[in-house]
């Protein structure tokens, strides 16, 4: 069985999650092929077909994954800042600062710290 898998990620999902200390985990399934297999030939029907089979595969897998899982705060998923390090205001370099100043996303945590 070969073959590649070319998708999106979410990286960007993951390190927010770690930033806002929320465990987070990734169930991704295929839901197009580039190619034809099969005689099965890349069509949108083909692609909702495959999608709605993901779904119900989903629906049954997410709550036996969640009953699994332990849900308790003490744990390191969700405690992932308390060993992080964050430089010192006064030890920002003004090019940083000036970087920061015309991100509007994290424009509060520099002029009210």
């Amino acid at each position: 069985m070969g073959f590649d898998v070319i998708g999106m990620t979410n990286v960007a999902e993951a390190r927010l999650a770690r930033e806002a200390e929320i465990a987070l985990a990734t169930m991704a399934m295929i839901t197009t092929r580039l190619l034809e297999v099969e005689d099965e030939p890349v069509t949108a029907k083909n692609g909702l077909r495959h999608l709605v089979s993901n779904a119900a595969a989903a629906r049954e897998i997410l709550p036996r994954v969640n009953r699994a899982n332990p849900h308790d705060p003490r744990l390191a998923e969700h405690r992932s800042l308390d060993d992080a390090l964050v430089t010192a205001k006064n030890l920002w370099p003004p090019e940083t600062i000036e970087k920061l100043r015309q991100s509007r996303a994290v424009l509060c945590l520099i002029e009210n710290p």
